[in-house]
């Protein structure tokens, strides 16, 4: 089963959403991507979550998970839905400061290939495309105007 992650900035744009979506319909029908997985920081997380809800009734083979970065409190189980989510095993050690880094880590070890939204070379969004392409991963940048092969 081949599995896709994301990484992106936490502000995106909504105009990326379509482009966001025909790319996870090429990876599942040209790929066989079968799994996903996401965060939950920012706009582009939060779009690619509506995304992977609305592909999976298309494609019914598929799932997807939103991977946390530390166990739901109190505050956030008033406000959010956690049925979609799961909690990495070792993740309730990892201090609150390297929580999202260690997630991501999680992620990209299971991952075949990675779709971003990457507009700028710093931050953890590019840092962690880099280190995608790096690990020989297929990386597909959102941001970039020509979504045709690898690291588009």
């Amino acid at each position: 089963m081949s599995v896709c992650t994301f990484f992106g900035h936490r502000d995106c744009p909504a105009a990326v959403r379509p482009k966001l979506r025909a790319v996870l319909a090429e990876l599942i029908e040209q790929y066989g991507v079968e799994q996903f997985y996401v965060g939950r920081q920012g706009a582009f997380d939060a779009m690619v979550r509506s995304v992977l809800r609305e592909l999976a009734e298309e494609y019914p083979g598929i799932s997807y998970a939103v991977v946390l970065e530390r166990l739901p409190g109190p505050r956030d189980e008033a406000v959010r839905d956690f049925s979609d989510t799961i909690f990495p095993g070792g993740l309730e050690t990892a201090p609150p400061r390297f929580a999202i880094s260690r997630r991501n880590e999680w992620m990209l070890r299971r991952a075949d290939f990675v779709a971003t939204y990457v507009t700028r070379p710093w931050g953890g969004a590019a840092q962690f495309a880099e280190k995608a392409r790096r690990q020989g991963k297929t990386v597909r940048n959102l941001a970039q105007k020509c979504p045709a092969g690898d690291d588009a």
